[in-house]
């Protein structure tokens, strides 16, 4: 049994123990083991045996059983928080109109909240234990190559926090050797018996060019025996959260079903916007009038700020922002990137700045539908036009709608060079392959807590 099915088992009898347990407490039974049999009988196992495939089913959506990323103990847990508390909208709103759950009202919430709460707690717990036995050991790595993508590959693995032990790297016939020479353990033809010696969890295929070069037989039998094989762009995003545009082939796009944007990811991410950007605009209202005052006596000049930037599709569009600059800022300079302790940000531009509040005028760029909540951040087209003679596959980011924060935002510091909009761009189109309501989710709690710390403003 594997891991994905190990949890959603143990979850559905987690879940079942406690809708039982629960109602044999709720129904007034002389003793619990009395409730349990009086919950079996059919009727009963029919109407509470549903709301246990709800908590489960919810657990799935927000990507509990999604272990393919190796994901991080903490954004897994939070994971668990996010599926209880759809769990908990999706009973009320099922169960409690329909007087699903037989009892009075007062039962029916308690089964309910109860079941909720018992179940997110046990869950947390199990999983907890469960993650902290599996990644007790460290799974060994070896790559198959030796020039620059190995050791891209074989760097990654120092400095992620992924769990894997680089084992060495195996030397291929008329390859580059740009790793170091101590950690080559070997040739191609002997790759089986490295990687048996060696007792390897995982072989990462670092070749530029594969054909002719690469020992399929070897690796089929390193594969067929257990160990997993993955390619190298692949297992890059794996431990890092962004992509190796820099080996990937126009073809990868094409064929990658990923990137497809269909229709009712498109109406999840409006509605999303929608009740964000209505939220946000609520919520900070009193904010902006004091703002603006604040504005105002600092520095002469329009509260706002307005400026084009580029769109979904490439199409332009003007962007709102609280003024944090000296009126006519760029005329001497051009277009520029801002710098840290920038001499043209003002003293409230400078707070505004590191505390985001700057961005809030944006809130309507997503009412009109120019922006989106989460996205990758727009740029100006002077820049656009340079970078994308540059990066490889930089307009690709624009087949979704800039956002106000990003993947790139919370995982990156602010950008000001070509070096930094690589990098960033290595975000973008990780979170445009891997985009998920929950990942939106993730990026929306993290935000706040960078703007809580000013991380990463200029």
């Amino acid at each position: 049994m594997n891991t994905r099915t190990t949890l959603i088992a143990t979850d559905i009898f987690i879940a079942l123990s406690i809708t039982f347990v629960l109602h044999a407490a709720i129904v007034g039974a002389d003793s619990v083991y009395d409730g349990i049999m009086y919950g079996l009988t059919f009727r009963y196992l029919l109407k509470l045996f549903p709301i246990c495939l709800l908590a489960v089913f919810s657990s799935y959506m927000t990507g509990v059983y999604n272990l393919e990323k190796y994901p991080k103990l903490k954004e897994h847990v939070f994971r668990i928080l996010i599926a209880g508390l759809l769990f908990l909208l999706a009973a009320y709103a099922l169960y409690y109109p329909l007087n699903y759950v037989p009892g009075t009202t007062v039962i029916e919430k308690a089964i309910i909240a109860g079941l909720f709460a018992l179940f997110v707690l046990l869950q947390v717990i199990w999983h907890t234990a469960y993650f902290s036995f599996i990644n007790a050991r460290v799974r060994r790595v070896l790559i198959l190559g030796t020039g620059s993508l190995a050791k891209k590959i074989g760097e990654s693995l120092s400095s992620e926090n992924c769990n894997c032990k680089l084992t060495g790297y195996i030397n291929m016939n008329d390859t580059p050797m740009l790793v170091p020479g101590e950690l080559v353990v070997g040739s191609g033809s002997q790759l089986s018996e490295i990687a048996r010696k060696e007792r390897v969890d995982e072989i990462v295929v670092s070749l530029g060019q594969q054909r002719g070069i690469l020992p399929s037989r070897d690796v089929l039998t390193c594969k067929f025996s257990g160990i997993k094989v993955f390619d190298a762009p692949s297992f890059y995003e794996k431990i890092t959260g962004k992509l190796l545009i820099e080996n990937i082939q126009p073809s990868w796009f094409i064929f990658n079903d990923r990137f497809k944007i269909t229709y009712s990811r498109k109406f999840m991410k409006r509605s999303l916007d929608l009740l964000c950007g209505a939220a946000g605009l609520i919520l900070s209202f009193p904010l902006l009038p004091f703002i603006a005052l604040l504005i105002k006596a600092d520095s002469r000049g329009p509260v706002l700020f307005r400026q084009m930037r580029v769109g979904a599709m490439e199409k332009g569009f003007m962007i709102y922002k609280f003024r944090t600059m000296v009126l006519d800022a760029e005329s001497s300079t051009g277009a520029v990137w801002a710098k840290e302790k920038d001499p043209r940000i003002t003293r409230v531009g400078s707070l505004l700045r590191k505390t985001r509040l700057d961005e809030l005028p944006q809130l309507f760029n997503i009412l009109k539908g120019d922006m989106s909540i989460i996205g990758p951040r727009p740029e100006r087209p002077e820049f656009i036009e340079n970078l994308s003679k540059i990066i490889p596959f930089y307009s690709e980011r624009h087949f979704v709608k800039p956002g106000l924060t990003g993947w790139a935002q919370i995982r990156y510091q602010y950008g000001a060079s070509v070096e930094d909009a690589i990098e960033k761009l290595r975000y973008d189109l990780y979170y445009i392959k891997n985009w998920s309501i929950f990942l939106d989710l993730m990026i929306l709690l993290e935000t706040v807590r960078v703007v809580l710390f000013g991380r990463g403003a200029r």
